[in-house]
């Protein structure tokens, strides 16, 4: 059965990550997968989480399966954590392994449910999602969103691209610090997306992944909240990946916004079948310190401390990486690095660049160009740039 495969390409983030490892250079860089380092270059474990094991260890609760849909504390918390209150009926969640999974989730649901519906994916994107949504039998295109030239967000493009879409077609967007340009719409253009999409019959997919690490909790969650008081229905698949820093854990949900009550039940009901064939349980560590946190007063201070400490490190770095680049002389205009937010930052190398960097550097960047500002440390920086003028 297996002696004629041919073996898959490796993934273009993880496999990096793969690439690097091999890589017998001592002064080697990896700013391709998304993970945040702090000062030392550590991928930290935050004092809230460390706290929150502990107490939970004490408890001893049990290990036996959690609900189909996840835990009830947990579904609260995370949409509390979205809306900024409590949810009304309408809203309801399912737990899942990871954003990703939660993608994936959604995109079984469209195509069980709704095998004619397309998904809108915006140019670019992460890489990962069209292949997530084909894999789950899903049709994907592409609207207008970032234009290269200015290094910023053609707002007028986007909007022109929403006249092609049919009713009934889903759009997946961003919620901040989009990946993999870290360019978002304004609050304004974000009312204006809401109205159009609402007027057009067009369900909105939210991927919000990255929650407190562009410029604040409420802030970064205020075009989802704008969002969803100008649609009727709303898809959002969250994660706590990097807010929490709880990447091997993989705590993540699918939260849908329905028209009321009686039809919030009804996609809850589809959604549990989506999961008990896929994958019948989600896992309950990673979702117990997520809640264990949001509903300790003492905790939630700490890790709202935590996020901000990090959200600081990041958007310092792009200010620093910026001005080092400068320092060397080099022509063109970075600035825009600044105005970015979010982990990483669409830098307009090309793939020459990026090949260079990796040959000749040992630094390892997407091919597409997406660096992690996260991943940068005050010893690696002058290498970076050193390595960047080089290359321009």
């Amino acid at each position: 059965m297996f002696e004629k495969l041919q073996a898959a390409p490796a993934d273009p983030i993880l496999g990096l990550t793969a690439a690097f490892e091999e890589d017998a250079n001592p002064d080697k860089l990896n700013l391709g997968v998304g993970v945040y380092c702090d000062g030392q270059g550590r991928t930290p474990v935050l004092a809230s989480v460390v706290e929150a094991e502990r107490r939970i260890l004490e408890r001893g609760e049990s290990k036996t399966y959690l609900p189909i849909d996840g835990s009830p504390e947990y579904g609260r918390a995370v949409r509390q954590l979205l809306s900024g209150a409590e949810a009304d009926g309408r809203t309801v969640t399912v737990q899942a392994p990871g954003g990703t999974g939660a993608l994936r989730v959604a995109g079984d649901f469209m195509h069980q449910l709704y095998p004619q519906a397309r998904l809108w994916l915006s140019a670019p994107t992460w890489a990962n999602h069209p292949k997530v949504f084909q894999a789950a039998g899903v049709e994907t295109a592409e609207y207008a969103y970032f234009d290269a030239a200015a290094n910023s967000l053609d707002f007028d493009a986007m909007l022109a691209s929403l006249e092609k879409i049919p009713a009934g077609d889903v759009i997946l967007l961003h919620g901040c610090c989009h990946n993999p340009t870290g360019v978002d719409p304004a609050p304004d253009q974000w009312q204006r997306l809401g109205q159009s999409l609402a007027d057009r019959g067009i369900i909105p997919l939210v991927d919000f992944a990255y929650q407190g690490l562009g410029d604040g909790l409420d802030e970064d969650a205020g075009g989802l909240r704008l969002l969803c008081r100008s649609v009727p229905e709303c898809l959002v698949a969250s994660s706590f990946s990097k807010n929490f820093g709880l990447y091997r854990e993989r705590v993540g949900a699918l939260t849908v916004q329905a028209t009321g009550a009686d039809a919030a039940a009804v996609v809850l009901s589809h959604l549990k079948v989506c999961i008990r064939t896929n994958f019948s349980n989600p896992p309950a560590h990673g979702a117990a310190i997520v809640t264990t946190v949001l509903q300790d007063p003492e905790l939630r201070r700490t890790w709202v401390g935590e996020v901000a400490a990090m959200r600081d490190r990041i958007n310092g770095m792009r200010h620093t990486f910026v001005a080092r680049l400068a320092e060397r002389g080099v022509a063109r205009d970075f600035s825009f690095i600044e105005r970015q937010r979010g982990m990483f930052s669409f830098s307009g190398l090309n793939a020459g660049q990026v090949a260079r960097l990796r040959k000749e550097y040992a630094i390892y960047i997407v091919g597409s160009g997406r660096i992690n500002v996260a991943g940068i440390t005050d010893r690696s920086i002058d290498r970076l740039c050193d390595a960047i003028a080089a290359v321009l």
